[in-house]
C-alpha cells in the first residue's frame, strides 16, 4: 500500500481516537464516527446500523442520508445491501447499488439518489454487531486500499463497542457485557446453582484500539510472534518424546505460527494505526469470516487451531490470563467452549456449575459433572462471547437455562428456587438410612453410579445401597498414555475399599462414540454411536480387555467381585468376552494370586436385540443391567445427542415400557437379576413406572436417590400399575399424564 495511504490511514485514526475520547455521550461519539470517515474518504455519505437484536439492524448514526432516518429505519439480517453484508460477514462493493441484488428501496433515508455502496460488516471474533457504508453519487467501485481503510476503521468500531463507547441517551446499543443475558441451552446434569462466571479460556480485552506509534507496535508484535513461536517449538520437543500423533498436531500448530502471509498482514495493520492487539483480532476476525463458511472441513477444523494461536498471541501482548486458575472464586461457575475430562478434573469438585458452547450429553465432562452432582448447561450458544470473568450468573440445569448478570426479579425467583431445593434435601436426608419400601412392601434397591474414586464418599451420604455402575473408562480417557495395570488394580482396590463391603460393579471399558482415547487413533465413522465401540473395541482388542480384567481380579484379593460388559448385543459376544475372563482367571491362578471368593458376570442390555437372545443367555449370565441412555436412543431410532430428534420420544411411551416388562418377564423366568442403570432411573416418576413393571434394581446419580427414595415410601406399586394398565387400555401413547394426575391426589 503507498506510503500516502497508510499516512491518511493513520490520521484518520488518530481523528477518530480523539472523537472517540471525547467527554460526550454515545450517540454523539456516533455522529462524530460518521462525520470523520465521510469528510476523509470524501463520500456523500457514511452511516453505521448496528444490530438492535440478533435479526433486526437499526441506522444509529449516519452523515448524508436523512437525519428524520436515524433510530427509525431498519431491517432484517439479510434484508438489502446492508442486511446482506451483515449475512454474509463480507465486503459488498458496487457501483450500481439500485440495480444490485437485494437492494432495497428506504424512502425515509433519501438512498436511490446514491449509486455506489460500499458495506463493511463491523466484527470482533465472528460476532458481526453492525454494517459500515460509504454511498457516492458518482458510479464507482471503491478501490481495494479504501475498502482496506474501512475494515481498520471497523475493526476499531468493533473495539470501541465492545468497550461501551456509544452506550448513551438515544444511542441503539447498551453496553455489551452489562446488559442482563438469558443463554438457552441442553441439559446435562440437573441442578441449580449461583455464582460468578470463571473462563477456562479467558478473553482477551483490547482496550487500545489504536497506536500513534507504528513502529513501536511493530517491535511488539513481532516480539510476541517470537515468543509464540518458542513455546510452540518447546511442546513440540517435549510431545515428540511422547505422542507421535500429538506432535503431528503440533508440528501443523507451528505451521500456522510461522506463516509469513499472518504476520505480513498483521504488521500491515500496524502501519495503518492499529495496536498490535487490534491488529491480531483483526486478522482473527477476518479469518473466521473466511473458514466458517467454507465448505473445506479441515480448513473449517482449523478455525479453532487459529483462534487458538491468536488468543496465545493476545495474552503475550496483554499479560491477560497469564495464571488464571490461581485466583478461581470459591463460588465458580466454569464457562467454556468446551472441556475435556482431564482439564475438568484439574478444577475439582469446588466448582458450582459449568455452562458450555457445544458438549453433548454423553460426553466426558457430562460424566464428571453428573458425578461431582454439579447443573451442567451444554450447547449455550454465545456464552463465551457474552461472558466475562466475575459476571454474575445463575445456572438452571433442570430447565437448560443461564442467567448471565441476572436483575433483581430474575435473583429473588432463582434464590427461592434455590431454598426451596435445599429444603428438599433436607427431607431426604431424614430418610438417607431408611429402606425404599413402598406401600405395597416391595423394597427397590437403589444404587449410584460412579466413576471416580471422588465419587465413593457419596455412597453413604446419598443412602445408596451399592454402586449398580462404576465407568472405568474415565481413568482411560484423563490420560496421555494407556495405564498400567498395576495402576488400575491399585485403583479398584480403593475403590472396593470405599465401599466398605457394598456391591460394586465394574463395567469394562466403555470407549468409542463420543469417548474416543486420545492416545488411540480415532476411525472416522459416520454413525460412531453404532459402529466400533465398547465390547466390540475389547474383543477387538483382546490384550487391553484381559489387562483389565486382571487388574479387577487382583484388586478383589479374595473378596466378592462384580463385573459386567457394555453394548452386549448378542449371546456370542457374551460368550466371547466371558472366556476372555476365564483365560484371565487361568493366569492369575497360575501366577498364585487370590481369585474373588464371588465372581459374578454380567452384561449391559443397551440394545433391543439382546432381549430376543436364546434362553441359553439368560441362563449364563449372572446378571443384566438395562443401559437406559443407549437402549432408548436404539429403540426410538432417535440419536441422543441430536437435540431435535431427542426429546421427541418419552421414556414412558407405552411401546418402550411393554419392552421393558418383556425383559423383567424373560429374566424372571430364569431367575436372572436385573436392574435399570441410567438418568431416567433417577427421575422419581420413571423410577415409580420401573418399580411398577418389576425393575427393583435401580441404578442413578447419588442426588437423585433421596427424591427417588421419597416417592416410592409414599405409593403402592400395585395401584401405580392398575394406572398404567388403564392408560394402556384407553390407547394412550405415554403413561405419564396418567401416573402425574394420580400423583396428584396421592402424595
Amino acid at each position: 500500500m503507498p506510503h500516502r495511504l497508510e499516512t491518511e490511514s493513520r490520521k484518520l485514526l488518530g481523528r477518530l481516537r480523539e472523537a472517540l475520547a471525547a467527554d460526550s455521550e454515545g450517540q454523539a461519539r456516533l455522529d462524530a464516527v460518521v462525520d470523520l470517515i465521510a469528510d476523509s474518504m470524501g463520500t456523500a455519505v457514511c452511516s453505521i446500523y448496528l444490530f438492535r437484536d440478533a435479526e433486526t439492524l437499526e441506522l444509529c448514526a449516519t452523515k448524508g442520508l436523512q437525519a428524520e432516518a436515524v433510530h427509525q429505519t431498519r431491517m432484517r439480517l439479510g434484508e438489502g445491501l446492508v442486511g446482506r453484508t451483515a449475512k454474509s460477514r463480507t465486503v459488498i462493493n458496487t457501483a450500481d447499488a439500485p440495480s444490485s441484488k437485494g437492494f432495497r428501496y428506504m424512502p425515509e433515508t433519501g438512498e436511490e439518489r446514491f449509486s455506489s455502496f460500499c458495506g463493511v460488516p463491523i466484527q470482533r471474533l465472528g460476532d458481526v454487531l453492525g454494517v459500515l457504508v460509504v454511498q457516492s453519487k458518482d458510479a464507482r467501485e471503491y478501490t481495494p486500499d479504501e475498502v482496506y481503510a474501512l475494515e481498520i476503521v471497523a475493526m476499531v468500531i468493533a473495539e470501541m463497542t465492545e468497550l461501551g463507547a456509544f452506550v448513551g441517551e438515544g444511542a441503539a446499543l447498551s453496553a455489551r457485557h452489562q446488559q442482563p443475558v438469558m443463554l438457552r441451552g441442553s441439559i446435562a446434569q440437573e441442578g441449580a446453582s449461583e455464582g460468578v462466571v470463571y473462563l477456562h479460556e479467558p478473553r482477551v480485552v483490547v482496550t487500545n484500539p489504536i497506536s500513534d506509534d507504528p513502529e513501536k507496535e511493530r517491535i511488539r508484535l513481532v516480539e510476541a510472534i517470537t515468543q509464540l513461536r518458542s513455546g510452540i517449538d518447546d511442546m513440540l520437543l517435549g510431545a515428540r518424546t511422547v505422542d507421535k500423533d500429538q506432535a503431528q498436531v503440533l508440528e501443523t500448530y507451528r505451521m500456522f505460527a510461522n506463516s509469513s502471509s499472518w504476520l505480513r498482514r498483521m504488521e500491515a495493520d500496524v502501519g495503518n494505526g492499529l495496536s498490535a492487539e487490534a491488529a491480531v483480532e483483526k486478522e482473527q476476525s477476518l479469518a473466521r469470516a473466511r473458514l466458517s463458511k467454507s465448505k473445506d472441513a479441515y480448513l473449517r477444523e482449523r478455525l479453532s487451531d487459529l483462534d487458538d494461536l491468536s488468543n496465545r498471541l493476545l495474552r503475550i501482548l496483554t499479560g491477560q490470563g497469564a495464571d488464571a486458575q490461581s485466583d478461581m472464586p470459591e463460588n465458580a461457575i466454569l464457562v467454556a467452549r468446551n472441556i475435556g475430562p482431564g482439564e475438568l478434573l484439574e478444577y475439582g469438585k469446588k466448582l458450582k456449575g459449568i455452562v458450555l458452547e457445544d458438549g453433548s450429553v454423553g460426553s466426558h465432562a457430562t460424566i464428571v459433572a453428573r458425578a461431582w452432582a454439579i447443573p451442567l448447561i451444554i450447547n449455550a450458544k454465545g456464552v463465551t462471547r457474552e461472558a466475562l470473568n466475575g459476571d454474575p450468573i445463575l445456572v438452571d440445569g433442570d430447565q437448560g437455562i443461564a442467567h448471565l448478570r441476572p436483575d433483581e426479579t430474575v435473583h429473588a425467583a432463582f434464590r427461592d428456587k434455590i431454598a426451596m431445593y435445599t429444603r428438599a434435601q433436607e427431607r431426604y436426608a431424614s430418610i438417607r438410612n431408611l429402606p425404599a419400601t413402598t406401600k405395597c412392601g416391595t423394597t427397590v434397591s437403589l444404587q449410584m453410579n460412579a466413576g471416580l474414586i471422588a465419587d465413593l464418599p457419596s455412597l453413604a451420604g446419598s443412602g445408596a445401597e451399592g454402586v449398580g455402575l462404576f465407568r472405568t473408562e474415565l481413568q482411560f480417557l484423563i490420560r496421555n498414555q494407556m495405564p498400567r495395570r498395576a495402576e488400575l488394580s491399585a485403583l479398584y482396590s480403593r475403590v472396593l475399599k470405599a465401599a466398605d463391603g457394598k456391591r460394586v460393579a465394574f463395567r469394562t471399558l466403555d470407549i468409542g462414540s463420543d469417548k474416543v482415547l486420545p492416545y488411540m487413533k480415532p476411525n472416522d465413522e459416520p454413525n460412531p454411536a453404532m459402529g466400533w465401540r465398547a465390547i466390540r473395541v475389547g474383543l477387538d482388542k483382546p490384550g487391553v480387555l484381559r489387562m483389565q480384567l486382571q487388574a479387577l481380579l487382583r484388586a478383589a484379593n479374595g473378596e466378592p467381585l462384580d463385573v459386567m460388559f457394555p453394548f452386549i448385543t448378542q449371546i456370542g459376544e457374551f460368550r466371547a468376552a466371558r472366556a476372555e475372563m476365564e483365560k484371565a482367571i487361568a493366569r492369575e491362578t497360575k501366577l498364585g494370586h487370590p481369585l474373588p471368593n464371588v465372581l459374578k458376570v454380567g452384561a449391559m442390555l443397551e440394545t433391543p436385540s439382546l432381549a430376543f437372545a436364546p434362553d441359553a443367555f439368560f441362563e449364563e449370565v449372572d446378571f443384566i443391567s438395562i443401559g437406559g441412555n443407549d437402549l432408548k436412543q436404539f429403540f426410538f431410532a432417535a440419536d441422543r445427542e441430536n437435540e431435535r430428534v431427542r426429546k421427541r420420544y418419552d421414556t414412558l411411551d407405552i411401546s418402550f415400557l411393554s419392552f421393558l416388562e418383556k425383559v423383567v418377564q424373560r429374566c424372571a423366568a430364569f431367575g436372572t437379576p436385573l436392574s435399570f442403570c441410567g438418568e431416567d432411573a433417577g427421575r422419581p416418576v420413571e423410577a415409580l413406572c420401573f418399580a411398577a413393571l418389576g425393575l427393583h434394581t435401580l441404578s442413578m446419580r447419588p442426588a437423585s436417590i433421596g427424591p427417588v427414595k421419597h416417592l416410592l415410601r409414599r405409593v403402592d406399586l400395585t395401584d401405580v400399575k392398575a394406572v398404567m394398565d388403564e392408560a394402556i387400555a384407553n390407547g394412550e401413547q405415554s403413561v405419564r399424564r396418567a401416573v402425574a394426575d394420580w400423583l396428584v391426589y396421592q402424595v
